[in-house]
């Protein structure tokens, strides 16, 4: 019952939260300027953190030097430029996991 009352209370949450912008700009009220730059910026800004926080522990001096990212990183910005899509992402993700995965077999040998 704990359980299904916090479900309940964080889709209400998330819900009410989605739908706020539109209740307060139902398209009477002009959007706000600084609104509109957040919408346009934002997504870049976010993107470029989540890159400098994936790639913030690759050791570039120690093998593979940050191989199995970069290859990865080529593989997201290729597949972008190619698909524009980001369900695509999925496949270097696992391109990078199983490198990792080669990277420990070759450090074993």
């Amino acid at each position: 019952m704990h359980s299904g009352f916090l479900i309940l209370t964080m889709a209400v949450v998330t819900a009410l939260l989605r739908f706020l912008p539109f209740l307060i700009w139902n398209g009477k009220r002009k959007t706000p300027v600084y609104i509109l730059f957040l919408g346009k910026y934002l997504p870049y800004a976010i993107m470029g953190m989540l890159v400098v926080y994936c790639l913030n522990g690759v050791e570039i001096l120690t093998f593979p030097h940050g191989l199995p990212e970069l290859i990865a990183v080529v593989a997201v910005a290729l597949l972008h430029i190619w698909k524009k899509n980001t369900l695509f992402y999925y496949i270097p993700i696992r391109l990078r996991i199983h490198l990792k995965r080669w990277q420990k077999y070759l450090i074993n040998m």
